[in-house]
């Protein structure tokens, strides 16, 4: 049976390093507007607001970045579960991995990881893809649980 198991695991890694290595990986160019430029004197009440103002779009941004990423090449495990894959609505599945860290989860999705609970492939199986599209995709997933 384990055999059996491990043939499976073995195919679907192969399957996602041929699909993955095919997908278009161009990160998002989303364009943001300026930031509107905070009065010289502000109050110290009103630093706070303005910085989370303005790291906002790029929030924004880097998590439509990863949603990209994410539709793109990790959607084919992630979304079904395939291989082991975590669910990004599977709260559960996430905890344990989130435990670790979230270097950890970057190194293990940029270099790949094989473990009892399933197999992830280096960078989804999308070697064209960077170390920050991976890391904003696995934002995208931790956002999502």
């Amino acid at each position: 049976m384990k055999l059996i198991s491990l043939t499976a695991t073995l195919a679907a890694t192969l399957l996602l390093a041929a699909c993955g290595g095919n997908q278009d990986s161009a990160p998002a160019t989303g364009e943001t507007a300026p930031a509107a430029e905070a009065p010289a004197q502000a109050a110290p009440a009103e630093a706070p607001a303005a910085a989370a103002a303005e790291a906002a779009p790029a929030v924004a941004a880097a998590d439509e970045a990863g949603k990209k990423v994410y539709g793109a090449t990790c959607a084919l495990c992630h979304a079904s579960g395939l291989a082991g894959a975590p669910m990004p609505s599977d709260k559960d599945a996430w905890a344990a991995r989130v435990a670790q860290g979230k270097d950890t989860l970057y190194k293990h999705a940029i270099e790949g990881y094989t473990g009892e609970a399933g197999v992830m492939p280096a960078k989804g199986g999308n070697p064209s893809l960077s170390d920050e599209d991976v890391k904003a995709a696995v934002d995208y997933m931790l956002n999502q649980s």
